[in-house]
């Protein structure tokens, strides 16, 4: 997604400009550079993230129940205001669509090579289900500690994890390519690796999710559970994790969906052999084999519905639907 999609359309970014560097010359400094500019800007973000967010919290410590705000009907402009939903949605859903419609009819019954598609069905199935499940694991402290013990030290790591995740995946994966070669080398092309990679660079996605979660349950629950006779960490499960699972559960959607459809990552640090929808996708689209590719782009969007239907159930829930 970072970088077929803008390699197709000719659209020049940092990510394609990095690989660039590193597949014409192996030019490790000017990417370098390029990555730096990224890290910069990532920085920026982060700076204006501290100064909005401040010490705000969002836990209620009081009585009472939150306060339902009524809808307003917008009577005559509610047509203007849904024509640009209505367009984006046209072109976001219509247009792939009906391509992707079409490269089917073309190929016919001959391109549903079930082994092939199976097989990097699996694959992706097993890395995402893999990588959402420990970054979500690995975000839990972090977010934890960002919400409940705020401070300089706190923010320098949760900001080391923001700038690992603005990288363009090469970058994380020729890092890891170094390290695992020079000090770990059996772990080289194996899926170890390839989760350590997804968990760098989609940390931020669960990280975001969780942060907000916790920031919902007030501390004084854990407190109430902990004078019932609870152990600071069975308090900690039985109230703030619990309260937390719908954003945890939403994280790992978000991370299953980014890994799905990495690509740069998965060729360069997955086993020999490994095929994912991704990969095999763009295996095809290089060969200009459009129709061969469309099953498996069919099936990036069928994997994506449960997902994304995940995404919305929590949304409602967040706003008391």
């Amino acid at each position: 997604a970072e970088y077929g999609l803008f390699v197709m359309i000719r659209f020049d970014t940092f990510t394609t400009a990095i690989i660039d560097q590193f597949q014409s010359g192996y030019s490790g400094p000017a990417a370098n550079m390029l990555a730096m500019v990224l890290v910069v800007c990532c920085l920026a973000l982060l700076a204006a993230d501290a100064a909005a967010r401040g010490k705000t919290r969002y836990a209620r410590l009081g009585s009472g129940a939150a306060r339902t705000r009524p809808l307003t009907a917008l009577g005559s402009v509610l047509l203007p205001c849904l024509l640009i939903p209505v367009i984006t949605a046209g072109l976001t859903l219509g247009v792939p669509l009906a391509t992707l419609g079409r490269w089917l009819v073309i190929g016919g019954a001959g391109i549903w090579k079930l082994d092939e598609i199976g097989g990097a069905l699996a694959e992706t199935l097993t890395l995402a289900i893999a990588g959402g499940a420990l970054t979500v694991a690995a975000a839990i402290p972090m977010a934890f500690v960002s919400v409940r013990a705020p401070g300089l030290i706190q923010r320098v790591l949760e900001a080391s994890n923001y700038i690992a995740g603005s990288l363009p995946g090469v970058v994380v994966a020729l890092a890891l390519v170094f390290i695992t070669v020079r000090v770990a080398l059996p772990l080289y092309q194996t899926p170890v690796t390839v989760i350590a990679a997804y968990v760098l660079l989609f940390l931020p996605r669960a990280l975001l999710s969780l942060r907000a979660s916790i920031a919902q349950a007030p501390v004084d629950l854990e407190h109430a559970a902990a004078s019932l006779g609870r152990t600071p960490l069975g308090a900690l499960w039985a109230v703030t994790i619990r309260l937390a699972a719908p954003g945890a559960a939403a994280g790992m959607a978000l991370v299953a969906l980014g890994i799905t459809n990495e690509l740069t990552a998965t060729q360069l640090l997955a086993p020999t052999g490994t095929q994912t929808l991704a990969t095999a996708f763009w295996a095809y689209s290089n060969e200009i084999d459009y129709a061969a590719a469309a099953p498996y782009a069919l099936l990036m969007i069928l994997f994506a519905l449960p997902l994304t239907w995940q995404l919305h159930s929590q949304s409602q829930r967040a706003a008391g639907r």
